[in-house]
């Protein structure tokens, strides 16, 4: 069983940036695949970045470059740096953990406000 508690959230101006912070319980964190994911209002959830034993991807165009995803298993805590953000990256930002593609355990959500 994994619990994943989401922090870093807020209100932002057009530009600036942003770290969330996901910290997760249990012994097996490194073994997990780590993802964020992201929910505009009126729009699906969608996935935004995602580290899986060291490897970093960005299924999301639209964050490449701006996004950095990373963890640090010592602290058993993920991270998502943004930068440059954009009214358009305003949503709510979950992370997950997963193994072999499927995504078991959620956090959730914090919330990120970008104004223009």
């Amino acid at each position: 069983q994994v619990q994943l508690v989401e922090s870093g959230g807020g209100l932002v101006q057009a530009g600036g940036s942003r770290r969330l912070s996901c910290a997760a319980s249990g012994r097996t964190f490194e073994s997990y695949d780590m993802g964020w994911f992201r929910q505009a209002p009126g729009k699906e959830r969608e996935p935004v970045a995602i580290i899986s034993s060291g490897v970093r991807r960005y299924p999301a165009d639209s964050v490449k470059g701006r996004f950095t995803v990373s963890r640090d298993n010592a602290k058993n805590t993920v991270y998502l740096q943004m930068n440059s953000l954009k009214p358009e990256d305003t949503a709510v930002y979950y992370c997950a953990a997963g193994l072999g593609g499927g995504w078991s355990y959620w956090g959730q959500g914090t919330p990120v406000t970008v104004s223009s």
